[in-house]
């Protein structure tokens, strides 16, 4: 295909363009062809194809679609496509022209906190790392040990080094807590948020914090690459957000991989010393993880099936050790937790006066996790959206239906860890309702007493 455009690009547009991989609708109007460079955006070998955006190679995410352009109809990859359409009669372009060069700060962070000795010992670590242009290093740390503040001082390391930084999270809701964080640490330093629906759209800051989902739109960009929560969904079972990590890194760069709950893989490559890892088991405030009590309420889903309350939750609730504290209530569907918001809110005598629910779906999800922190909202019913990545200062949590498979062991031990967060309120109790045990449970719990023995408690 021919891409012809008459004039060039000034030299500051290469920071927007740089490493950027654009559709060629999105190319600018004037840009320069010496610029990109051209390649198809599917393949074909044989019967397979491949979507060089994305790496899908799945028969079943493939469409076809007639083209205005060519009067043919042509494939098109259904996997990225809310990215915007790969089509096969239309190229993909990556910029190869003039490598951009990245501020040298001498001394951007502002954050004047103190580390605890064990987050000291992990980012030392952190920063040798990224001193000496390691591969990949991991930080193994338990939900509440505050993981971002380890982050800090190799996030300055890289900015003194004039590298460019990512951090990566597969989820918006985390990205939308990081941001504010992370730009108070970094005052002077300009700091874009790329998530679907996000209003800074064009990612071409030196420091970006984004979902793994828009690393698809960079190629071989980062110097840096922080992937928080490696673990959960959905980056962990979609190989696209893997592709598109390793696609967006330069061949020097320095991955840095976050979690409080490995998984087998990664525990795997820990034991075979094929990882360079820091443990830190104990949470910032110095005190143990909840452990999460199993509570058995027989007959649990006939009885939500029938709209009616279980009556071990609503014994629970009004039973609590600490009423003054905030209470989330994790459920494994959308349905389940707007209609359990339903029948609370027309229950009389509850401790609670405002309550309500919050999920994936819910168009005023980012108005409701806000009110929710700043005490708006007493009782807040969740999905699994709320399961890691955010912070709330002091609330008891329950997992009702906790024997569904949408709760796996890594899924229960964040959520345990939603609770006791805050030095002021150390502690918190954490309920697992069921109908029956399952090992995700079993392990969930043994796995919070591990790394409190860890700890030393």
């Amino acid at each position: 295909m021919t891409f012809k455009i008459e004039s060039s690009k000034q030299p500051s547009d290469i920071y927007q363009y740089a490493g950027k991989l654009l559709l060629q609708s999105e190319l600018p109007a004037d840009a320069n062809p010496q610029l990109f460079t051209q390649i198809p955006s599917i393949t074909r070998k044989l019967l397979s194809f491949t979507c060089m955006r994305c790496g899908n190679q799945k028969h079943s995410l493939f469409g076809k679609i007639p083209c205005a352009n060519c009067n043919e109809t042509h494939l098109y990859c259904r996997n990225c496509i809310q990215m915007g359409r790969v089509m096969e009669c239309e190229a993909l372009y990556y910029y190869s022209g003039e490598e951009p060069t990245w501020t040298n700060y001498p001394s951007p962070m502002t954050w004047q906190g103190e580390l605890t000795p064990a987050q000291q010992q992990a980012s030392s670590k952190l920063v040798q790392a990224i001193q000496d242009g390691m591969k990949a290093y991991l930080v193994w740390a338990v939900c509440g040990s505050g993981k971002t503040e380890m982050l800090f001082e190799a996030i300055e390391k890289g900015l003194q080094l004039g590298k460019r930084i990512c951090i990566a999270t597969p989820r918006a809701d985390v990205v939308r807590e990081l941001k504010p964080r992370i730009q108070s640490a970094f005052q002077e330093v300009p700091i874009q948020a790329l998530y679907g629906g996000s209003d800074e759209k064009e990612g071409s800051t030196q420091l970006i914090i984004a979902t793994t989902h828009q690393l698809l739109r960079y190629h071989k960009t980062f110097d840096i690459i922080i992937i928080d929560e490696i673990d959960a969904f959905p980056y962990h079972n979609d190989p696209t957000l893997s592709f598109a990590v390793n696609r967006a890194k330069k061949s020097t760069s320095t991955t840095v991989y976050l979690t409080a709950t490995p998984r087998q893989d990664l525990r795997l490559r820990i034991a075979r010393k094929h990882l360079p890892h820091t443990f830190v088991p104990i949470r910032y405030h110095g005190h143990p993880l909840p452990v999460p009590q199993l509570v058995i309420s027989y007959s649990l889903k006939k009885t939500l099936k029938k709209n009616k309350l279980p009556k071990s939750l609503m014994k629970w609730m009004n039973h609590r050790e600490n009423p003054k504290r905030q209470m989330l209530i994790f459920v494994p569907t959308i349905q389940l937790a707007e209609n359990l918001s339903t029948m609370l809110k027309e229950m009389k005598n509850l401790p609670f006066q405002l309550i309500d629910s919050v999920h994936s779906d819910d168009e005023e999800r980012i108005e409701k996790i806000n009110q929710f922190r700043y005490r708006e909202i007493d009782l807040l019913i969740t999905t699994t959206i709320l399961e890691r990545g955010v912070t709330f200062p002091s609330v008891d949590v329950m997992v009702l239906d906790a024997g569904h498979t949408v709760f796996d062991e890594a899924a229960l031990v964040q959520i345990a860890g939603r609770a006791g967060r805050s030095a002021d309120d150390p502690s918190g109790e954490v309920i697992f309702l069921h109908e029956g045990k399952t090992d995700a449970m079993v392990q969930a719990v043994q796995s919070i007493k591990q790394m409190n023995k860890r700890g030393g408690f």
